[in-house]
Parts: C-alpha cells; structure tokens; sequence
C-alpha cells in the first residue's frame, strides 16, 4: 500500500457529505485532506466545531426498509458509512424513525476522522477560486461562505445556483406543561410513545393560526433566493396556503388520541427529544422564518408551550444548492470542469441521510478518478441509484428542478402486473438483489490495512 500513500483527495467541507467522501478515500488507501473552516470562521447556524454537525433536526427519518430513506440507511450501513455508524451508536428512542444525540453524534464522527491515520483534518477556510483542473471534492454544504458560493455562481452561472432553508424551535423539557401534553407514536399506544403532543381543539388551532399570519417575519438577506423546498416549508409558508394546510402537514392528528378526551385532536404539534437527557425537545417540522419576538409569542399558544424556555429559536439559514440536470454529469462532477466533484446537499439531494449517502458515493467516485478506476454510478433499483438519476433531471416538470429527498417515486415504475399490495416487497427485493453484483463488480473496497488497524484501535 505504500506508493498509495503518496496519492491524496482533497475535499472541501466537513459536514456529513464531505466527512463520507474522506472515510472512501482512505478505504481505497489515498490520503484525504478535508478542509473545514469551523471553529475559525463559523455560520450563522451552527454552534459547536465538531465535524457532520446536525444543524435542522436530530432526525435522520425512518429506519423501516420498506420506507425509501429506511432502505438508503440500509445501503448505507453494507457500504460502511461513518454517518450510520456515528448514528446507530448515538441514536435516541423517537419510534420508527433514527434519532440521534446530535452533541454525542458529532463528537463521535469528529474523533472518527481525526484519529484515521490516512485522514487529515486542515481547520481552514478553503480560498476560492475552484482549481479546475485539479482533481478534488466540493462538499461545503448549504452553508458555503459568500466566496465559494460565488465562485461556484461564476462557474455554473448565477441562475444556477439557489439559496434557502429553515430550522426549526428547540425548548426546554423543564418548561413544558406535561400536563396539557400526552406521549405517542403515530398508530402507537401512550406505553411506547416516543414523542410528546400537543393537541388542539379546532378553536385553538384557528386561533394559533390567525396568530401565526399576523406575525412579523424576518426578511431574506440580498443573497438569499427566497424558494423553498416542499419537504421543508416554513410554518408561516405552509398557513398563507391555506387554513387547514398544517392540519394536513406539520400538525396533522392522524394515528393519534387524545387520553384526556379519548378522541383523536382536530391538530397536534409533535415535540421529539433533542438528546439522550431528554432534556430537551424539537418541535417536528416547525421551521419557521417569524422573528424572536413573534415567535415567543405565537409559539406559546401551542398547549403545554405557554412558559416554554427556547434553546434555540427556529430560523432561516441559506441552503446553497445547484440546479444540477445543467451544470453536472451523471458521476456528479461538474460539466465544465470534470475534475472537480460535487457532493451532499449544494448538489440538489436534500437531507441528512441523503447528503451523508451522496457524499459516500461521490468520494467513491473521486477516489476511483484518482487512482485511474473506471467510474460507476449504482444501479436505479437501489435507493442510492435512485438519487443520482434525479440529479439527471429526467423527472423535471414545468416548476423545474429542485432538490428532492429520495422517494420510491425516483424508483424505476412497478410492473404493472404484479398486486399493488406486493409491489413494495418486490421493490425492497430487487434494491437489495442490485446492490451486491454491482458492487462485486467494481470491486468496492469495504476497508483497507490503515482503516481495518484503525477499528482496532477503537
């Protein structure tokens, strides 16, 4: 292994994808130099200097294969990721879905990268311009600074390149009033609840949501482009659509019962663990873009939050992302510069599990060009594939590309002979039968002599 050494991929950006591409360059034995400007110049959203920090929401979805993020989990682990490895041994009870202590999640991936011997972490800020012709891995994330982003607008050009987000509330579980809230799942029973909810009456909910339209807002800043991704919307965003809309979203009580009443609400604000303490609580999908003030007011209308302490307040933080059907080629590399790959959120995936997974494959890829290995891209059966064939853009529509979690929508379409009810199993059966030839194929390193001796050292 030892000329390999003498070979390095640098990537730019040590969150979750960039943190995925360097763990597949060392499995391929190459030196990784992964750049990450934090603690020295931080974001407006993030808060500690630990390398993969969760930002929106401790969440990583559901861990049910049958689910489409269940199963890229699943692809995820048989392909070693760090992220699902940091995640599974972090994770806090929330249901079906993985959770995890972010603090202790991020801690664990940092100590990972640090301590690999074939790992170096430069703690800087990366100065553009892009080095073209330089073989190398862009993974800032949603939160690249201004002279990446503009660089990147340079290069790509600027009506390809698209700016939004939001994060949502975190408050204190010592400030709740349980007694107004009640502990369960969706479909689940009171013994087993993993999330805490609060229910309201149809003249609460009119009353939180007149509130809620009256509230002032934050302005976007001149970079921030103000489109919103569908899966991510604002609360604010979601109520101007409509009065029932967060009753069909967000605050929908399907699957739940009130004990007090023995009926299920009219909505609910689900609350989720924000760590292994239980000391804290998410509100579930309550982005929001509403001011502080506003937000200590309206958000204490929702029952059992009328005293609740805020950890964090929601906010809008920019989400840089490319419109990549124009400017990227099926191995994510840039169109004009085929030297310099793309990976995570900024090239139009969209999630935690999704960038960690695009990250992993982009820095198989990246790693392949380096050592001169014929590049691949998974099969679309697989919930991996799937993701890289959206960024091809063959599922565009008149409102034009946008990033996407990964759905069984990116999927091949069923047959249509077979049952409607045996068409997932048939799904799951033939993502999971892809896999395995395919990576048998290319040969996919599990982990070289450095990283096996460096398990061992754990």
């Amino acid at each position: 292994m030892g000329p390999l050494l003498t070979k390095t991929l640098t990537i730019v950006g040590g969150g979750l994808a960039g943190c995925e591409a360097a763990w597949r360059a060392a499995a391929h034995g190459l030196k990784a130099v992964l750049i990450e400007m934090r603690p020295k110049l931080s974001s407006p959203a993030h808060q500690t200097s630990h390398l993969a920090e969760l930002v929106c929401s401790n969440s990583l979805r559901s861990d049910d294969p049958s689910n489409a993020v269940g199963l890229l989990k699943e692809e995820l682990r048989r392909l070693g990721s760090i992220v699902m490895r940091a995640a599974d041994a972090t994770r806090v009870p929330a249901g079906g879905a993985l959770a995890v202590d972010r603090e202790l999640f991020g801690k664990m991936v940092t100590d990972l990268i640090e301590g690999h011997p074939l790992i170096e972490v430069a703690r800087e800020e990366f100065k553009p311009p892009i080095p073209l012709d330089s073989l190398m891995v862009i993974a800032a994330g949603p939160l690249a600074t201004d002279a990446l982003a503009a660089d990147l607008s340079r290069i790509a050009g600027s009506e390809n390149l698209h700016f939004y987000d939001a994060i949502a509330p975190i408050v204190a579980a010592d400030s709740l009033d349980m007694g107004k809230l009640f502990l369960a799942d969706r479909h689940g029973g009171e013994e087993t609840g993993d999330y805490l909810n609060a229910p309201f009456s149809k003249d609460a909910f009119e009353e939180f949501v007149g509130a809620l339209m009256e509230a002032d807002r934050t302005d976007a800043r001149p970079f921030e482009d103000e489109k919103h991704f569908e899966g991510c919307l604002p609360i604010e965003v979601m109520a101007a659509r409509g009065p029932k809309t967060l009753a069909f979203g967000p605050m929908r009580p399907v699957g739940l019962t009130d004990p007090a009443t023995g009926r299920r609400p009219y909505a609910v604000v689900q609350l989720r663990k924000e760590n292994l303490a239980g000391d804290h609580y998410n509100l579930v999908g309550f982005q929001t873009r509403l001011t502080r003030p506003s937000q200590d007011k309206v958000l204490r209308l929702i029952p059992g939050l009328e005293k609740a302490k805020f950890a964090r307040y929601g906010a809008i933080h920019r989400n840089t992302f490319l419109t990549a059907p124009a400017v990227l080629d099926e191995f994510s590399r840039l169109k004009s510069a085929p030297s310099v790959f793309v990976a995570g959120q900024i090239s139009g995936v969209e999630g935690y599990v999704e960038s960690a997974a695009h990250g992993l494959w982009t820095g198989e890829n990246a790693a392949r060009a380096v050592l001169g290995l014929p590049l691949a891209t998974p099969p679309r059966e697989t919930a991996l594939g799937s993701l890289f064939w959206h960024l091809k853009g063959e599922r565009l529509d008149k409102r034009g590309f946008s990033p996407s979690n990964v759905t069984f929508g990116l999927f091949p379409p069923p047959d249509p002979n077979i049952a409607k009810n045996q068409r997932a199993a048939k799904r799951l059966k033939d993502a999971r039968e892809a896999l395995g030839p395919f990576l048998d194929e290319i040969g996919y390193p599990q982990a070289r002599q450095g990283e096996r001796l460096h398990w061992r050292a754990q």
